[in-house]
């Protein structure tokens, strides 16, 4: 699979396996979680993504026991987490509403979980999980930064970050945001044109695309024209319609990575299909009219 350099020193597969429902269902023992791993590794997809807010502040752990179990499989991942949402629920089920924490206590305090939840001395990449209306830049900024200088985090970015947000807390730092994670897909097209997408490109940071099939959406049922054309390519290439969806992502010059999630051990081990689409420019506009649902002007 392709890899694409995130930093000087650290690269991901194209497509990063997402864990944001690792913890649900009954399929969560080591055994099971490792052979979803296992199924990733196989296509060269050695990206995981987390959050510790997934799963209810449980996904890191269920993770975590895969690592504990089979500790030389740490070196043969990059992992992402995300923090700095609050949710009541879980471990933080004694805060009286949701709300944001980027102060350098709760980001400190966050990765420490993490790493033990998960079992590792190192995150690969972590991510301020939503813009902080509340946030003091002067101080998320510096903790952020001594986190990698620390060594328990390799680099730092952010996610659903507007390019004014992305600004705002780069402008405290000494190290570099080396990503967003932004939600893209044909259900969700607006990055392309309202100027999150064209922020990143003109400083050529990767960005990763969360919910690339728009959490399951696209095939539910409610956007059959948009699906039936996606089989008719699929069916002409002899891959999945999903695999079309996610080439979308792939084939635009941003060089973005598709975060895909799914529980599902088949769907797992085809999710590098989409490596093999050819899209033309043709197509991809035929697609990207029916996600806005007209003709570009």
């Amino acid at each position: 699979m392709e890899r694409i350099e995130i930093a000087s020193g650290l690269s991901f597969s194209r497509i990063v396996y997402g864990m944001w429902r690792l913890a649900d269902g009954k399929d969560t023992t080591p055994a099971e979680v490792q052979a979803k791993v296992e199924a990733c590794l196989e296509q060269g997809i050695t990206t995981m993504d987390q959050a510790d807010i997934y799963g209810g502040y449980r996904a890191e752990g269920v993770f975590g026991a895969v690592l504990k179990a089979m500790p030389s499989l740490r070196d043969r991942v990059e992992i992402v987490t995300k923090c700095g949402i609050v949710a009541p629920i879980g471990r933080h089920s004694s805060a009286r509403v949701k709300y944001y924490d980027t102060t350098a206590a709760h980001i400190n305090a966050s990765v420490e979980t993490s790493l033990t939840e998960m079992a590792t001395d190192r995150i690969d990449l972590l991510l301020i999980h939503r813009p902080d209306p509340f946030m003091d830049p002067d101080e998320t900024g510096p903790a952020l930064d001594a986190l990698v200088q620390s060594g328990k985090v390799r680099r730092v970015g952010v996610s659903n970050f507007r390019p004014w947000d992305f600004s705002l807390l780069q402008s405290s730092m000494e190290e570099t945001l080396v990503t967003n994670q932004i939600e893209m897909s044909l259900l969700a097209p607006e990055a392309f044109t309202n100027g999150d997408l064209a922020f990143l490109q003109e400083r050529m940071i990767p960005p990763m695309a969360w919910s690339p099939l728009g959490g399951g959406a696209l095939f539910s049922g409610r956007h059959q024209g948009l699906v039936s054309v996606l089989e008719r390519i699929g069916d002409e290439q002899g891959v999945s319609a999903t695999a079309i969806a996610i080439a979308w992502l792939l084939r635009h010059p941003a060089r973005i990575l598709p975060v895909l999630g799914t529980n599902n051990l088949e769907r797992i081990s085809r999710i590098a299909e989409a490596e093999t689409v050819e899209i033309d420019r043709q197509t991809w506009f035929n697609l990207y009219s029916m996600a806005i649902g007209k003709e570009v002007p």
